[in-house]
């Protein structure tokens, strides 16, 4: 089977296990639906209705998961320069409550199908290095990995999720065919690089979110900790390998 197929049976099996049916974006109404979703979870608007349907009018990924006629997950995406041949997934999040059923999961497959079809091999987006779940889950589930370090990237961003906080970011990237993503992608266990005398492992807050409303000034201690531990290694060569929930990121300090 090709694997543009297998991408494709990859994702439809996810969206179906998650219950949901991911489409692109269709109409106006679709549009302000994601919108609105994209404002219940962030609590302020991202991006606009206008700007969403330029995006999609221009041949951009702008996709939702739809559990019968409510929408429960979004995801948007734009390309990026011609010649890196990648897409920049700008944004993706899922209605509160849902987490854990496989929404998310789906999305990003149907994305990778999507990337995939369209001769595209690499994806990337950004995402706070101080929230483990999504560590976990971009570097172990989809199988996409940091290369680099971005201090305060967006700047302020006084949302429901960032808070005040500075908005440090990693750059992942998901290299689509890379044997690593073909196995995460269908479910199948790989070999996880272990620990070893050329690594080093930078601890992570096991609930930031939960820190943030708590302890507002450990969840920035949190911030500083990770940004002077984690950025200095990726500035020098050093490549984020894998995560691990109770034990934090895995860099490789071997430069190849």
């Amino acid at each position: 089977m090709r694997m543009l197929d297998l991408a494709a049976r990859d994702a439809g099996e996810r969206a179906q296990k998650a219950g949901v049916v991911i489409r692109e974006l269709r109409d106006l109404p679709e549009a302000h639906a994601m919108i609105d979703l994209l404002l219940e979870i962030w609590g302020r608007p991202l991006i606009t209705v206008e700007f969403l349907r330029a995006l999609s009018r221009a041949g951009n990924y702008a996709a939702g998961a739809w559990d019968g006629d409510r929408l429960v997950g979004v995801c948007v995406g734009f390309h990026e320069e011609p010649a890196a041949r990648t897409l920049h997934s700008h944004v993706a999040g899922v209605v509160p409550g849902l987490t854990g059923r496989g929404v998310g999961t789906a999305l990003k497959l149907h994305q990778r199908a999507w990337a995939l079809a369209r001769d595209i091999p690499t994806i990337e987006w950004t995402f706070d290095p101080l929230v483990g779940r999504n560590a976990y889950f971009n570097i172990v589930r989809l199988g996409a990995l940091p290369v680099e370090y971005l201090t305060n990237f967006y700047g302020p961003m006084h949302d429901a999720i960032n808070g005040t906080d500075d908005t440090d970011r990693l750059l992942v990237r998901w290299s689509l065919l890379s044997p690593r993503a073909v196995a995460a992608c269908a479910g199948t266990p790989y070999d996880r690089p272990p620990a070893g005398p050329s690594s080093r492992r930078v601890a992570a807050p096991a609930d930031i979110e939960a820190l943030r409303a708590g302890d507002p000034a450990a969840a920035v201690a949190w911030r500083r900790r990770l940004r002077d531990d984690l950025e200095p290694l990726m500035a020098s060569g050093g490549r984020v390998v894998d995560f691990d929930r109770d034990l934090g990121y895995l860099v490789d300090l071997e430069i190849p």
